[in-house]
């Protein structure tokens, strides 16, 4: 199991906690990333919304991008994931730029690939939103794009959405073909988007059996193409960890009581403008992502425990969710991992 966590850009991650003691600063992120590759964490994932959808529209969040350029410099092993939304980017201009921060960070630079959901924002910032289906559509060409100028010396591309006529982009990025792209959707056109284009799936919290079902579901799709087989399954999860069963459930119950704010201003979008597999419901939405939905909730044992059943469904990659992050990050490398390393030994002696 590779461990990842999500970038705190949003001052946390829970909606009924106005103070997390995690501020959406670039210092706080830098101190992060770089505690981060010293505790064993392979992966950070930095979400692209150009408002805050944890804290409220009208709170401070960092952007992406350069937030992702920044960290590329001041860090040397881990992989650096950002988001991007093909309505609010020319694709030519994103290639080129994922090709410089692949090569500013030699080659950890890669792409969590998201077709949009969240209108209001769309609307606030300019960007293209559609029906459900043609913004896979949209994602589908600008898949093409991105690939073909990273690929090829001289391209041209002829689509509905977008039109390139000897385009030239160098350097290309230090991975060959291509950087790495992630992607998660639930609808039958998301998902076929993703085995056709992408290299990677990534999902939403789900319980064990889901998070099987959907790596099978996905397998069997991919082979019915010509693509070589995903290179990696992810899953999001919020973690509390703590010494006594009592004391997680204790932070659980305080975390989900629903409070009325506007934090909860993206949640109709969410719910109505996806194509969700599982139902939502406002106390899931209280923590990001789904996050709970994995339980990895309660002592160290017991996280351990549950993650190695998520290895054994297939699953590769967690993107992990913390509050406090920086503290609770250190908790979690520090007596949860080696546990994890030790029952997997147990298990193959």
């Amino acid at each position: 199991m590779k461990y990842g966590f999500w970038l705190p850009i949003f001052g946390g991650w829970l909606r009924n906690v106005e103070d997390e003691n995690m501020p959406p600063t670039f210092d706080y992120t830098k101190k992060v990333i770089q505690s981060a590759e010293q505790w064993g964490y392979s992966t950070t994932l930095i979400a692209e919304l150009y408002l805050n959808d944890i804290k409220g529209p009208e709170r401070d969040s960092l952007e992406a991008w350069t937030t992702a350029a920044a960290l590329a410099s001041v860090t040397e092993k881990i992989e650096i994931m950002a988001a991007v939304r093909p309505g609010f980017h020319n694709p030519a201009i994103t290639a080129k730029m994922a090709a410089n921060i692949d090569q500013l960070s030699n080659g950890r630079f890669t792409l969590n690939v998201v077709s949009a959901w969240w209108e209001e924002e769309a609307r606030q910032y300019g960007g293209i939103f559609t029906e459900h289906d043609e913004r896979y559509d949209r994602t589908t060409e600008f898949i093409d794009v991105l690939k073909g100028l990273w690929s090829e010396d001289n391209f041209s591309y002829e689509g509905k959405y977008y039109q390139l006529k000897d385009t030239k982009l160098f350097p290309k990025p230090v991975q060959r073909p291509n950087p790495v792209l992630y992607a998660g959707g639930e609808s039958p056109k998301g998902k076929q988007t993703i085995v056709e284009k992408c290299d990677a799936y990534v999902m939403h919290g789900g319980t064990v059996e889901e998070i099987e079902r959907k790596i099978t579901d996905m397998k069997d799709r991919r082979a019915a193409t010509s693509n070589q087989e995903l290179s990696e399954f992810g899953m999001a999860a919020y973690v509390i960890c703590r010494d006594t069963v009592e004391e997680a459930f204790a932070e659980l119950e305080r975390i989900t009581t629903v409070k009325e704010s506007s934090a909860y201003a993206g949640f109709k979008d969410f719910t109505s403008k996806s194509q969700l597999e599982q139902q939502i419901q406002l106390q899931d939405y209280s923590v990001s992502n789904r996050g709970l939905r994995p339980n990895l909730v309660g002592t160290p044992e017991q996280i351990a425990e549950r993650i190695l059943q998520y290895e054994e469904a297939g699953l590769g990659l967690l993107l992990l969710q913390f509050s406090p992050q920086l503290e609770e990050m250190e908790r979690f490398a520090k007596q949860v991992m080696p546990l994890v390393e030790a029952k997997r030994k147990q298990e193959i002696a």
